[in-house]
């Protein structure tokens, strides 16, 4: 079932061009072209936020973490150390 959606004078162009250029044969190519490359995007995006939030169940199942004073303030030590260093 066909439907009909405004796009704007920008991607109307852009369409012409791509079809003008021998790339696609129809806008209709266009689209579907354009939504299975968007399509592609939001399923790796997805991916990596359900591996960002199984790092995170990870990281806090391993046990009790450090403030972030602490990882400063060690971070600080070791910088000093190193630039005393020479």
């Amino acid at each position: 079932m066909p439907s009909s959606y405004a796009i704007g004078q920008h991607f109307e162009q852009f369409i012409k061009n791509q079809i003008a250029q021998g790339r696609y044969a129809s806008a209709s190519e266009v689209v579907r072209d354009a939504l299975r490359l968007l399509e592609e995007v939001e399923q790796r995006r997805a991916a990596a936020l359900e591996t960002l939030r199984e790092e995170i169940r990870k990281g806090l199942a391993s046990g009790e973490g450090k403030s972030a004073d602490e990882v400063l303030a060690r971070l600080e030590g070791k910088y000093t150390r190193l630039a005393e260093r020479g």
